[in-house]
């Protein structure tokens, strides 16, 4: 995480003086400019000069080159050995190295108070998240509702929901990335959707570390539909995985994505400076779900595509924008490090910006959660 941060944050400039100083260490493959940081990071661990507990090195080059990148460092090492260590640490530097030394020794304590030194959040314990494979993510894929539009008076004007198997798509690819195991369940009734999410209650989950459901329909408050136009209230999906009904994901993340309408009002835009807005004219919604959906049991995160009582918004050709901005954002924050609340922010953040036309409306996406730890899918 903190390797990935760094080239994150670290410009051209910087990225050839690193090469640069290290001169012979590299391969002289390595200093042609396709050279990525991560790349001059993983030969300086091939050289035994970088590591979780060797980062001198590492340090020398950032303090020469840009001391915030060394500040970064310390405070890494800060969260990982703690206060006391650290400086115990820079009091034998300064026993041996003079003023200099002692100097960054009075700053290394200065920061050790100060309130903003580092990230609160990084300070909070992570779920466990080692097992391979990860766990199971269950999709269930809603698409076609002749059967609905059949069987139900009031459903006759409800469509095929066209684009969600670029969803459906999206989902596996990022998810299988991500180490899980990927299950979609197409078209299912509501008594299918029942049967299905009973399967995987009854499974023995105790070699995984987490377990997600993606749920592709259409809806209204508080219930999805399965294709015959029968309900599924969402609480009764999310409580078959709490510790007492499926004992084998006890005190591990319970992953709940819903990319249905929460109702049939149409939210209205609000202008903001400097808010510009992405329009799209041919999107559909899932219309026709409230965050009592989530059980009060812990280690549960619910994300919903949009508030209670409004739509949310499906693009035929390339999906829904709420699964498309989610698969994003994991895929490209994921490899950072960044933790799910996070990742989540910011898909509430780019679905926002977006507005459907005429009336240019709007969806705001909304999770809820019980975690109880801070939830990182690792990449690698």
């Amino acid at each position: 995480y903190l390797l990935f941060q760094l080239a994150e944050d670290i410009t051209q400039d910087e990225l050839n003086s690193f090469k640069f100083l290290l001169g012979k260490e590299l391969p002289k493959c390595r200093q042609n400019p396709e050279t990525t940081m991560l790349d001059v990071f993983i030969d300086m661990e091939k050289k035994g000069i970088l590591g979780e507990d060797n980062l001198s090195i590492l340090k020398q080059l950032c303090e020469e080159i840009n001391i915030s990148l060394l500040k970064r460092i310390e405070e890494y090492e800060l969260n990982l050995f703690g206060e006391e260590e650290m400086l115990i640490t820079e009091e034998q530097s300064s026993s041996t190295g003079g003023p200099e030394a002692h100097a960054r020794l009075l700053m290394s304590s200065v920061a050790l108070e100060s309130p903003g030194s580092w990230n609160e959040s990084s300070k909070l314990e992570a779920y466990k998240m080692t097992s391979r494979p990860l766990g199971v993510c269950l999709i269930l894929n809603n698409h076609d509702f002749a059967k609905a539009r059949q069987a139900v008076p009031e459903l006759k004007k409800m469509k095929d929901r066209n684009g969600t198997d670029v969803d459906a798509v999206s989902l596996r690819r990022v998810f299988s990335k991500l180490h899980f195991e990927v299950e979609e369940h197409r078209d299912l009734t509501a008594e299918e959707i029942r049967t299905t999410v009973n399967t995987y209650r009854c499974r023995d989950h105790k070699d995984k570390d987490c377990f997600v459901c993606c749920i592709l329909s259409h809806g209204k408050k508080g219930i999805v539909y399965g294709v015959d136009g029968q309900e599924v209230p969402i609480q009764e999906v999310t409580t078959s995985f709490t510790g007492q009904n499926c004992q084998s994901l006890a005190g591990k993340p319970k992953v709940f994505f819903v990319q249905a309408c929460q109702g049939d009002a149409c939210q209205q835009g609000v202008t903001v400076e400097a808010d510009s807005g992405e329009q799209e004219s041919s999107v559909e919604t899932d219309a026709r779900f409230q965050l009592d959906c989530i059980p009060a049991e812990a280690d549960f995160l619910l994300g919903m595509a949009t508030l209670q009582d409004y739509v949310s918004y499906r693009s035929p050709t390339q999906g829904t924008w709420y699964i498309q901005a989610l698969c994003q954002h994991l895929e490209n924050r994921c490899p950072r490090g960044e933790d799910i609340l996070t990742i989540l922010t910011a898909v509430n953040q780019e679905v926002s910006r977006k507005s459907c036309q005429p009336k240019a409306e709007k969806q705001m996406p909304q999770p809820s959660f019980t975690l109880r730890k801070r939830l990182i899918f690792p990449v690698n």
